[in-house]
């Protein structure tokens, strides 16, 4: 009996001790999480409204994404009939309702007091292309839509922006200069990126970017600008909307 009895202590000595350790772990485990939090809410945010320790993991994030992109290796491709027939409408910044397609021009400028000017006409004279691909928000929601257009690869070509093509950079703002958006190079050179004029087969309605808007497959929504009124091109990053805000400089999927 005594020999249980002590057995028994000991196991409840044992228990005690566990449980206790088991607090103290919990409890520095929350007071490491507390400590974490507070040092980040509390640091200097950057000019792009992000803490430093964000910035720099997005920025590790698209050396390791751009180091295995490849332009030759195309997003899945669906048929017309999967398309949805009502496309998603998602962010409004740089559509004022005021806006007249009729008086749209597309600036480019090819270099400082050279801005070559062009028309719908002068996108739709070239060779159409149309992609049909999961169009992905960072909002967590996706659809599969269909578009038509011209290769942004193709445009550069007639236009002979080879020089300009060579800089790692391209930069577009909508007309009233509201919304804009920067995307490397490699990426908006893919195929299947387009300047797009068509939705579903039909002309871009007013909302998802009439007359001329941006697709490009590989990247999230947030790049895909509407209603594209001036590009140009850089070695360093244009400004970009959204990143400004805190997000993914990069967005690549």
């Amino acid at each position: 009996m005594r020999a249980e009895y002590q057995e028994e202590l000991m196991d409840e000595k044992d228990i005690s001790r566990k449980t206790r350790m088991s607090f103290l772990v919990y409890f520095s485990l929350l007071a490491v999480i507390f400590g974490g939090w507070y040092l980040l809410a509390h640091q200097a945010q950057t000019a792009d409204n992000v803490q430093p320790i964000f910035r720099k993991t997005f920025t590790m994030n698209e050396g390791l994404f751009s180091r295995f992109y490849s332009a030759g290796r195309p997003t899945k491709a669906y048929a017309k009939g999967d398309a949805v027939k009502k496309v998603r409408v998602n962010g409004d910044a740089g559509m004022d309702d005021t806006f007249d397609p009729s008086t749209w021009k597309l600036k480019v400028a090819r270099k400082p007091g050279d801005t070559l000017v062009l028309t719908i006409d002068d996108i739709k004279a070239l060779p159409k292309t149309e992609v049909v691909f999961d169009f992905k928000c960072v909002e967590g929601w996706s659809e599969v839509t269909w578009w038509g257009g011209v290769r942004f690869s193709d445009f550069l070509k007639k236009y002979n922006l080879a020089p300009q093509s060579a800089m790692s950079y391209v930069g577009m703002f909508t007309p009233d200069e509201k919304y804009y958006v920067g995307v490397d190079m490699p990426s908006i050179m893919q195929p299947q990126t387009l300047l797009c004029y068509e939705m579903n087969g039909k002309l871009l309605p007013k909302n998802q970017g009439a007359p001329l808007r941006l697709i490009i497959p590989v990247k999230y929504g947030i790049k895909h600008i509407k209603r594209i009124g001036i590009m140009y091109f850089s070695n360093s990053k244009p400004r970009d909307y959204w990143a400004e805000q805190g997000y993914d400089y990069y967005a690549g999927l």
